[in-house]
């Protein structure tokens, strides 16, 4: 990742040939004005990610320039250039915003290194936003003593020392971003970014830019170059979450990444290469929407080199003691409470109850016990769990009629027009009462061909 536009001021006409051929060498494109006033032309009509400027020209100087680009676009590195009985004026553009500065005579080395330098802070400045939008985003060890979780993590340790592609399904709640970090943190990327894109909570008309980034004026609203998330993670690791709910239309734009390891930005006609290996997740049974053609079954192939099942947490009840363990560590310690312990009947209800939010709903039950309990006791009993049921109810015979020869996609068919009836047809409603996302609620309806 780096500067790709460089925006050459200087009235100069040796010295804009001078830079513009140092700078292009160095595979960048560059733009070259002979004024502050052309300079202001260029900001306001396309992204510049750098800009050389002189000190010392007339009607508007390198200062002024500097101020003016810095009122529009903050974060646009500037480097200027300054003879050498003009160093307090350097101070000074630094002190308004200047990046950089270079004295007067330089050689093509020097510039050289400068650009390096600022190829380094533009990196660390797009990382920075994106790790700006994603806080709370919080990461948590992988916790577990059930056979098939030890199984998991030996595929992880294998998986992170390549760099073949990873599917990771399993219900909401099971742990598959944890899962997914923690092949970052195992590999040799682990000092490189691990950026995620949630696929569902992206509307269709963003998904490609959020992907792929943008160019200044490629659409209404992109009022700046915007790097996708291939780009940010670039060298590091690419967590393509909830990757079902993408429409099949824009499945057909991840192919060429997924193979080929290049794309082109919205707005612009030049492939842009990157190294970095993808981890998917879904909830959804893959096998089914591939067969239906909801998920392209050649971009499932390409994911699923190594795919890897997270049963849900009724599955592995072994897992709930050291889970519960765990969060009372950590949310204790978040709360300012005092490390409590489960008592047996505690744990008893814990494991008997049937965990349709798996991890998810076991973090949120111990931590809302934590909070609620007197902060004195040391101890969270059965009664402190805010569990409604622990066994799902038997049927009446009259449900067991109706739903003897049912298919499971025709029982799900039938909960989601139930539940839409429930809430007047309310698409948001009707997903929260259902544990789902409404973009999955919606992909559901067009799956079974229902008006929401």
């Amino acid at each position: 990742m780096k500067a790709e536009k460089v925006l050459i001021v200087d009235d100069d006409d040796l010295m804009r040939e001078f830079l513009k051929e140092t700078i292009e060498r160095a595979g960048m494109e560059t733009i070259a004005v002979p004024s502050g006033q052309k300079a202001l032309e260029v900001v306001k009509k396309q992204t510049v990610d750098l800009i050389i400027t002189d000190m010392q020209m007339p009607r508007m100087s390198g200062l002024d320039l500097i101020k003016k680009v810095k009122e529009t676009s903050p974060k646009t590195l500037i480097v200027v250039i300054t003879a050498f009985g003009s160093i307090d004026n350097a101070v000074e553009a630094m002190a308004a915003g200047a990046f950089h500065y270079l004295l007067k005579p330089f050689t093509p080395d020097a510039l050289e290194a400068i650009i390096q330098k600022a190829n380094e802070q533009y990196k660390l400045i797009k990382e920075n936003d994106y790790l700006k939008e994603s806080i709370g985003e919080s990461e948590t060890q992988v916790v577990g003593n059930s056979p098939v979780i030890k199984e998991i993590l030996e595929t992880v340790d294998r998986v992170a020392q390549s760099n073949a592609s990873v599917f990771i399904h399993g219900e909401s709640g099971t742990g598959k971003e944890i899962i997914a970090h923690t092949i970052h943190q195992k590999s040799v990327r682990s000092e490189h970014p691990f950026i995620k894109v949630n696929c569902a909570a992206i509307p269709e008309t963003l998904i490609e830019s959020e992907f792929f980034g943008h160019e200044k004026g490629s659409f209404t609203g992109a009022t700046a170059r915007r790097l996708g998330r291939f780009e940010l993670a670039n060298q590091g690791s690419l967590l393509l979450d909830e990757i079902s709910e993408i429409p099949p239309p824009l499945q057909a734009k991840l192919l060429p990444v997924t193979q080929e390891k290049e794309f082109e930005r919205v707005g612009v006609k030049k492939p842009i290469k990157v190294a970095v290996p993808l981890i998917s997740t879904s909830n959804r049974d893959i096998d089914e929407l591939v067969s239906k053609k909801i998920m392209r079954e050649d971009l499932f192939y390409r994911l699923n080199v190594v795919p890897i099942y997270i049963p849900p947490l009724r599955e592995r009840i072994e897992d709930i003691q050291p889970l519960c363990e765990s969060f009372i560590q950590t949310l204790c310690a978040t709360n300012n409470r005092k490390i409590k312990t489960l008592t047996p009947e505690a744990l008893e209800k814990l494991e008997n109850y049937l965990w349709p939010g798996n991890v998810r709903e076991l973090q949120n039950i111990i931590e809302r016990a934590i909070v609620s309990m007197d902060p004195l006791d040391l101890q969270i009993k059965a009664n402190d769990l805010y569990i409604t049921t622990s066994k799902l109810p038997e049927p009446t015979p009259q449900e067991r009629q109706l739903l003897r020869g049912m298919t499971l996609n025709e029982l799900e068919k039938k909960l989601i027009v139930e539940t839409l009836h429930t809430h007047g047809k309310n698409a948001e409603e009707a997903a929260r009462s259902l544990g789902i996302t409404e973009t999955i609620l919606k992909s559901k309806l067009r799956e079974y061909d229902l008006d929401a």
